[in-house]
């Protein structure tokens, strides 16, 4: 609890520092600038209290992981499985963090279990995200070449949603063009991680999901998906898919503990896998970063 707790608070101060500096380039109408973010870094300990204007990035991204992480804890309180609490992920980075976890510490016996420990998470997390992402873009700029390579800084990438909402709010306005307002800012990092955790393999919230409509399915997704990632880095759509590639190929070696009870799932649950297959498509972001 104590470890718990003391995460949280590192994970506020480096969300508070990245949102600090998308405070700034949105009042500037800029992109995100690496060097924005070290001069907010050093306020952490000259001037703490002009980090003030990164509160509704930090509590609005907290907010969506801890709702997140809850989902996943309820749900083993509910199947009588041990999990601890949730361990945020400081990470004093453009995004303030690297998520946060619950480590479970019994087995998962059934398969309505482990989806329901897999799905709940990224629905509730989802949910949350979404009028975040709404408050976000009726409050966004438009900003003309935001991604013109002319301009300098880093553009953060568009996922489906967030270009489906826009033609909503703002009609024949690009979604490339809206600078968002923090608060969306911290909503596209919410729907990125939900995106991340919703890959089908090994023992992410996706692969949980996968393993309980199919082990064999699971299997194959395990070995396949990391290739496709690295792919993806090859491609030059964002380097960090290498990492992701070569994370999950290494978890794929971890031992799966086997599932005591394999009923399939109702049907309540299986239009959920299809609900969180929606969720992914709607958050997915072939090239998150791109460097100006």
């Amino acid at each position: 609890m104590v470890l718990a707790c003391f995460l949280f608070l590192l994970t506020f101060c480096t969300c508070l520092i990245a949102g600090t500096q998308f405070a700034n380039a949105y009042a500037e109408n800029q992109a995100v600038s690496w060097d924005d973010f070290v001069r907010a870094l050093t306020l952490i300990y000259s001037h703490p209290f002009q980090l003030a204007p990164g509160l509704p990035f930090a509590l609005t991204l907290l907010a969506i992981l801890l709702t997140h992480e809850l989902g996943h804890y309820f749900a083993c309180r509910h199947h009588h499985i041990h999990s601890s609490y949730p361990f945020f992920i400081p990470f004093p980075t453009l995004i303030g963090t690297m998520g946060a976890f619950i480590l479970i510490r019994s087995p998962i016996r059934t398969t309505r279990a482990l989806f329901d420990v897999g799905a709940s998470g990224p629905i509730v997390g989802f949910l949350v995200a979404v009028p975040a992402l709404i408050f976000g873009i009726l409050h966004a700029k438009v900003v003309p070449g935001l991604g013109d390579p002319a301009s300098a800084g880093l553009v953060l990438g568009a996922p489906l949603i967030l270009h489906l909402l826009a033609a909503i709010f703002h009609p024949g306005v690009a979604a490339g063009s809206l600078l968002l307002h923090p608060v969306g800012r911290a909503a596209w990092v919410g729907l990125f991680a939900t995106s991340l955790n919703l890959l089908p393999a090994a023992q992410l919230d996706g692969g949980h999901i996968l393993r309980s409509l199919s082990a064999r399915l699971h299997r194959y997704s395990s070995i396949g998906l990391p290739f496709a990632l690295i792919l993806l880095g090859a491609f030059h759509f964002w380097p960090g898919w290498y990492v992701w590639g070569a994370l999950l190929l290494v978890i794929r070696f971890f031992r799966f503990v086997p599932i005591y009870n394999p009923e399939p799932l109702d049907s309540r649950r299986r239009f959920g896998a299809v609900l969180t297959l929606i969720i992914f498509a709607l958050c997915f972001i072939p090239a998150p970063f791109l460097q100006l």
